[in-house]
């Protein structure tokens, strides 16, 4: 082999090795929403403590969409830190969390039915039945939508069990 060749070959492994690292770091970031814990009863930043990545909960049910919540407009509930956008919508979750808090905790629906806790993602979400869910994927919002009587008996039956699995 001549010199030239062992010098193109060498160049060769090296972006083989670099591409290989880079599609496993982009492989293991790209299933989860970037921060999220998933040993946690509620879904929490772990980086800012912040349930559901400091979207305003109420939000989903005024204004149909997530909302962030402002700093100045903080609740401590259930272990964490829930943030609003202003003092009524705060108001409204103090009275009544279990009615704005998004069900399994915050975790992908779909997945609890498979028993599997995986962070929902404050941007995918649905309101059913007066219910706040939030998913891991687009395609489990999808599924979920198109038949929430084939995932929720699951889901409620495993959750009590997955939920224990998970810290306080």
């Amino acid at each position: 082999m001549t010199a030239q060749r062992q010098e193109t070959k060498g160049w060769r492994r090296t972006i083989a090795l670099i591409g290989l690292v880079l599609n496993l770091i982009l492989w293991a970031g790209g299933a989860r929403p970037v921060g999220a814990a998933t040993t946690e009863r509620i879904v929490v930043n772990r980086f800012t403590g912040l349930a559901i990545g400091g979207i305003d909960p109420v939000a989903y049910f005024t204004d149909a969409r997530a909302v962030p919540g402002e700093p100045e407009f903080e609740l401590a509930q259930g272990g964490v830190i829930w943030r609003f956008r202003n003092a009524d919508n705060r108001a409204y979750f103090s009275a009544d969390p279990d009615i704005y808090s998004p069900q399994f905790g915050g975790y992908d629906p779909v997945d609890v039915a498979r028993g599997v806790a995986f962070a929902g993602n404050p941007q995918f979400w649905l309101i059913f039945e007066s219910r706040l869910y939030l998913f891991g994927h687009e395609q489990s919002r999808t599924a979920f939508a198109a038949a929430p009587a084939k995932f929720l008996p699951e889901a409620l039956q495993r959750w009590p069990q997955i939920r224990e699995t998970l810290a306080d």
